[in-house]
């Protein structure tokens, strides 16, 4: 029996509750059985008001497309039951194509703040659990979205947008470290090129301007009622947060066959003179120009894509690939090290230490350096 000295219980938790109790019932659950049992009914001060709270509740459940079914358990009113038919109500089996799986892994990586990371994990697991195989990650290399945690200006930032209430924080200038309180107008929040922006209007300043959520020091403050702005149509984020994208660079990429299709996609392909698309070179790889303005994140990026992709130029590009991908060279030779030596397995000499099994990382290095 509910404690009748609670308080009162929200209706969506009612809900909630009388849809737990009707899943999980044996056969069915008479009125009075929800009545006394489920939490949230036992607050009806007469029997007329409970009839009309389960009537209303079990509508809006059937409008929301959970079937509730009535049994008779013989004629009697006192006697009919309700329960949530399972056939109807359960989700078919999960069955995803790797592209479908890989536009969920691409989502969960966008999320990377720590509050978030252990549900998607277990989330990505029972999926994978229930038929989505590795080859998923293959159909989305190179596309992981690089976005910091968001902070906790997030937020505050995004409720006194909902309420359109203005903001004042302190923040520290990017182009001179002067720390300064600024007054704004919040419009929006954008991720772009590796980190999270406020677009607003500038009340000290009296324009627009982006701000940069990491550069945000200390509590964000809503001032004011809400409804004290209006936010203007088609606030152009590119216009905004276009300076601060830097200059833009072109890299002249040989990729594999069939593979990179993300690369291929945002490039332009060598002519091979006749103007009918690639120009292969004699290792059968297609050379392709690819505009980029952060050489970091670029780098990343190719070197995620391993031998697939070599860097012809420029040269600083290619050094920084070079170097992520000894880097993983010699992480990958570091754990086979600790495997063989648990197994009991000689040591490799220094020198076998630079060379996988099959000479994939040096031919790939090699083959990078040009």
């Amino acid at each position: 029996m509910p404690d009748q000295t609670s308080q009162p219980v929200n209706p969506a938790t009612r809900l909630l509750n009388l849809v737990i109790a009707l899943v999980n019932t044996s056969v069915s659950m008479t009125k009075q059985q929800i009545r006394t049992s489920v939490a949230g009914y036992a607050d009806a001060p007469s029997p007329e008001a409970f009839e009309r709270m389960f009537e209303r509740d079990k509508d809006s459940l059937r409008d929301l497309g959970i079937p509730i079914v009535t049994v008779d358990a013989g004629g009697h009113s006192d006697d009919v039951g309700y329960r949530i038919d399972q056939d109807a109500y359960a989700l078919p089996a999960v069955d995803l194509t790797p592209a479908e799986f890989g536009v969920l892994s691409l989502a969960a990586q966008f999320w990377q703040d720590k509050t978030l990371r252990t549900d998607i994990s277990r989330a990505l697991t029972k999926l994978r659990a229930a038929g989505a195989g590795e080859i998923a990650n293959d159909a989305v290399a190179g596309l992981a979205p690089r976005v910091r945690a968001v902070g906790d200006a997030y937020g505050p930032l995004l409720d006194a947008i909902e309420a359109l209430r203005a903001v004042s924080f302190t923040y520290r200038a990017a182009s001179t470290g002067e720390v300064l309180t600024r007054t704004v107008e919040p419009w929006r929040i954008a991720a772009r090129r590796g980190g999270w922006y406020l677009l607003g209007f500038d009340r000290e300043r009296r324009a627009p301007r982006a701000y940069r959520l990491s550069r945000i020091e200390g509590r964000v403050r809503l001032l004011g009622r809400g409804g004290a702005f209006t936010i203007p149509e088609g606030v152009d984020v590119d216009a905004l947060l276009g300076a601060r994208a830097g200059s833009e660079h072109e890299a002249r990429l040989a990729i594999g066959p069939e593979r990179a299709e993300a690369l291929r996609a945002r490039g332009r392909s060598d002519g091979d003179g006749t103007g009918e698309g690639a120009g292969p070179r004699q290792d059968g790889r297609d050379v392709v120009h690819v505009a980029y303005t952060n050489a970091h994140t670029f780098a990343d990026e190719i070197a995620g894509y391993g031998d697939a992709v070599v860097v012809l130029s420029p040269p600083e590009l290619r050094d920084a690939v070079v170097r992520r991908l000894r880097a993983a060279a010699r992480l990958g030779s570091a754990v086979h090290l600790r495997a063989g030596a648990a197994a009991g397995e000689p040591t490799p000499s220094p020198t076998d230490r630079s060379t996988d099994r099959d000479g994939t990382s040096t031919t790939t290095t090699e083959e990078q350096r040009g």
